[in-house]
């Protein structure tokens, strides 16, 4: 089957995908938090909808595009976790009266008078959480700013609705082992719990306190105080949530099916026909470690084959070679022979596709299933 289809393309085995999902369940479910499945990494309903946790209802989306795709097939509660721009409010107030319950994030005070001024010029009492920063990585109010109230006053002040907080630990993927993520857990949910504990006495009814990555949801083991839980990568799993130990490269879900398009004598490497166009120029947790350059190659079954990894990336083309240095066996891979590239991070290189050929056992078709695109 994998030997008619057209290369570079996306895999996704579904076993190993549906095992990924049960053990982020299993893991909330002991912790009686639920999930609001992140959809940027599937962008597609099919899965979207495995991913789904009826406690919760509802979904996180990181574009526009996303929600009006999720929306339309049938999901309506949506957390828009990408800081609001204003110019996009407009737009927000049209899907809002059609029916899209949308919620926004914001983290600066003159961004929530924007808002204000938008919720008066289009008659819409937006909903919105407040970001927390907890690591100092991205974007966020400290939970002890003055702003965080400023903020959350002006917004009720103009009919809006202050929903809640959330908080994303991006730094958990540089951690190095998996106690450095309990730990970075633990200040993700303290950071929720603290700015939520100052709205609340400010006088805000808060419904969400909503916090996640997905390292810090499978290996966090306190959500006191926490209404919700966001992931999304665990749905496929990376070499990037291989090396942080929050799951083994067995459990990677998605890969690049490619070509050997040629040999390499002088440099010892196999050239294929999958280059950052089809792999995305992430280079997962490289330098730190381990570097496993563009993706780890494994074979037509996605057996292991070794150390070998994609060392360079050019467009199109893909350079193949041992970590150690040492050349690769040629007689091993004829010109084309296909083989299977594991992703660094599995957003960067799902977003490379328009669409997956979904794997379900190995004597059926596979599927395929298109993904959306676009903000």
């Amino acid at each position: 089957m994998l030997e008619s289809l057209p290369t570079p393309c996306l895999l996704v085995e579904a076993d190993r995908m549906q095992n990924n999902l049960d053990t982020m369940a299993s893991h909330l479910d002991q912790h009686e938090v639920a999930l609001r499945p992140h959809l940027k990494t599937c962008k597609n309903i099919e899965i979207a909808r495995s991913m789904l946790d009826p406690r919760s209802g509802g979904a996180t989306v990181s574009t526009l595009a996303e929600a009006d795709y999720f929306f339309e097939h049938g999901i309506k509660d949506l957390l828009y976790a990408v800081g609001i721009a204003p110019g996009k409010l407009s737009g927000v107030a049209d899907r809002i009266a059609k029916g899209m319950q949308l919620t926004l994030v914001l983290d600066h005070p003159a961004t929530a008078r924007a808002v204000a001024n938008a919720a008066e010029q289009f008659d819409c009492p937006f909903r919105l959480l407040l970001e927390i920063d907890c690591d100092g990585m991205r974007a966020g109010f400290k939970p002890d700013s003055d702003g965080l109230l400023e903020a959350a006053g002006i917004l009720a002040n103009a009919g809006c609705k202050v929903a809640g907080v959330m908080v994303h630990a991006g730094g958990s993927y540089l951690c190095r082992d998996p106690d450095g993520i309990r730990d970075m857990a633990a200040r993700e949910r303290a950071s929720a719990v603290l700015a939520a504990e100052r709205l609340r006495a400010a006088g805000h009814e808060l419904e969400m306190v909503s916090i996640g990555s997905t390292p810090t949801a499978l290996l966090g083991d306190n959500f006191e105080g926490i209404t919700e839980v966001r992931a999304g990568v665990h749905v496929f799993q990376d070499l990037v949530m291989a090396g942080l130990g929050v799951c083994r490269t067995d459990d990677i879900a998605l890969s690049v099916l490619c070509e050997v398009i040629g040999h390499r004598p002088h440099a010892g490497q196999l050239v294929v026909d999958a280059g950052w166009m089809a792999l995305s120029r992430d280079r997962g947790r490289a330098p730190a470690g381990p570097d496993l350059g563009y993706g780890l190659v494994r074979d037509l079954n996605n057996g292991d084959l070794g150390e070998l990894i994609v060392q360079g990336a050019n467009q199109e083309h893909g350079l193949i070679g041992h970590r150690s240095g040492q050349p690769v066996d040629f007689k091993r891979f004829p010109i084309g022979t296909r083989v299977r590239i594991l992703p660094n991070h599995a957003c960067a290189t799902a977003g490379q596709h328009a669409g997956y050929w979904l794997l379900k056992d190995h004597n059926r078709e596979p599927e395929y299933l298109e993904r959306c695109a676009g903000w």
